[in-house]
């Protein structure tokens, strides 16, 4: 009741400033699902974050929309023969926010950070570095313990984005980041609002054409849909799907679809309770009955109208690594039934936890409702975005919602969520040959044998289901007709430059 006589007061103020102040072009104002967590990207996880950094902080290296990898900071790269030096120069321009110049040695400063916080995430991102040298102001090199062709793609992200040392040693950067990208941090209140400012000494500034950036987390779809169209959002994330036919025949709007690189899944708590008081968490047999009950087909049909692809792996089709071979025939009652019979139970309870938003409520209505048919007793949790996060991160769950948004690598699907070690290994599942395997695929260069590699790790992952798979994420956005230069990309993000609004 609280989340929603939030969301009210949030839309009728946002309804009310509508009426009372036009949008300029000098504001943009952007509506996210879901608020994101703290504002350290060493240490955050959420996907909405990542849409804020993408303004806030600027990385090593970007990606453009067929995903391929461009400079950013760092202007130009090359590798080693040996393949375990990468030498990185940085551009001579850069600044933080608070006016100091970026030096090789704040570049050290945040991949050390990244590597060795005690509570940063970006850890197995970063597994391979053995240690970053400075060469001068603008040069340094970034040794690798063993071949990884997956480093450039981990330093496009959180990974590669570089924050003030200052700011990081002296107080709490979440709080009060002071980081490296177009728009510089002004305000932020909890699940209402962050504002961003233009950032007159960036690089770059003379392609940015936004005085202010206003991000403001909107859980319910049709509320963030309804102040599209009024006016009072200029551009939305992950347009609901019902909402698609509204959207294409409103002249006043645009909609821009995108198919991603993640997925939406759910993972199982594998280190709770025992095979008597949390079954499905002990036995491969139950978790897989579980999938058999679900079909995807109707979720795609009934919740996403087409745009929701069945998934079945971390690999999107449009990945090297992603193999149709492991792909089921779909939903089988008897067959989930006769698992459940073999693992001795006849009905299993436990409780999913999901970000509460009417696209998730939904989803997962239609899998309680249809894991029933197969004896499965699921009671639903919806919970605010940044708790779930908080949830998973702490292991205070049974089984819960793990969307993620995906990577232009295959290693960044699956490598930190199936290995023994990894940051976002919320099953906490562990099997040595499956990081053998993922670990191997790191230090393989030709896509074929990296492919054979992936290929070998998802039988075993097929078999033991530490992660159910529903669908590959897209990223539909919606925005006002008269926005300029707004492209979707692949990953989901919202990349600014040479974006405007008319006067």
């Amino acid at each position: 009741m609280k989340t929603l006589t939030k969301l009210v007061a949030s839309t009728a103020l946002l309804c009310a400033a509508s009426l009372t102040a036009p949008a300029m072009a000098a504001d943009l104002r952007i509506g996210l699902q879901d608020d994101p967590d703290m504002l350290d990207p060493h240490r955050a996880r959420t996907f909405v974050g990542r849409i804020v950094f993408t303004s806030l902080c600027d990385k090593l290296f970007d990606i453009d929309e067929k995903l391929e990898i461009q400079p950013q900071l760092a202007t130009d790269w090359s590798w080693s023969d040996d393949g375990l030096s990468l030498n990185v120069k940085l551009r001579e321009n850069g600044k933080f926010h608070d006016g100091t110049p970026i030096t090789a040695n704040d570049v050290k400063a945040n991949l050390d950070r990244a590597r060795t916080l005690p509570e940063s995430l970006r850890k197995s991102e970063l597994a391979s570095v053995d240690s970053v040298d400075v060469i001068d102001d603008y040069n340094l090199v970034i040794k690798v313990k063993s071949p990884d062709t997956t480093l450039l793609s981990q330093l496009t992200d959180r990974a590669g984005m570089i924050l003030s040392p200052k700011a990081f040693t002296d107080g709490d950067f979440g709080q009060n980041p002071v980081c490296s990208g177009p728009f510089k941090f002004v305000s932020r209140v909890q699940n209402d609002r962050i504002v961003l400012e233009k950032f007159t000494d960036y690089w770059d500034a003379d392609n940015y054409h936004f005085d202010k950036l206003t991000f403001l987390p909107i859980q319910d779809t049709t509320v963030r849909f309804a102040n599209l169209r009024s006016g009072s959002l200029d551009l939305i994330e992950r347009l609901a799907s019902a909402d698609i036919e509204t959207a294409t025949s409103d002249e006043k709007l645009n909609f821009y679809p995108v198919t991603g690189t993640g997925f939406q899944s759910f993972t199982f708590n594998m280190t709770k309770g025992d095979k008597d008081s949390f079954p499905i968490g002990h036995d491969k047999r139950i978790r897989k009955a579980l999938e058999l009950s679900i079909d995807r087909n109707a979720i795609n049909e009934v919740v996403g109208q087409g745009i929701f692809t069945p998934a079945y792996q971390a690999f999107p089709p449009s990945s090297f690594a992603y193999d149709k071979k492991f792909e089921d025939n779909g939903r089988d009652i008897e067959k989930a039934k006769q698992l459940m019979a073999e693992a001795g139970v006849d009905r299993v309870a436990f409780e999913l936890a999901y970000g509460n938003n009417s696209t998730t409520q939904q989803v997962y209505e239609l899998v309680q409702a249809m894991a029933s048919e197969a004896g499965f007793d699921i009671s639903l949790r919806p919970t605010e975005f940044a708790a779930l996060q908080s949830a998973l991160k702490e292991s205070n769950f049974e089984v819960a919602q793990s969307g993620w948004s995906g990577r232009a690598d295959p290693d960044g699907n699956i490598h930190q969520h199936a290995t023994c070690d990894g940051n976002l290994n919320d099953a906490h599942y562990c099997n040595p040959k499956v990081d053998e395997l993922l670990n191997k695929a790191r230090a393989v260069s030709d896509q074929a044998e990296r492919k054979a590699l992936y290929d070998e790790a998802q039988v075993i992952l097929r078999d033991e289901l530490p992660i159910l798979y529903l669908y590959y994420q897209p990223w539909p956005f919606g925005a006002r007709a008269d926005l300029e230069g707004f492209v979707a990309y692949p990953d989901g993000m919202i990349r600014l430059k040479n974006v405007s609004l008319p006067e």
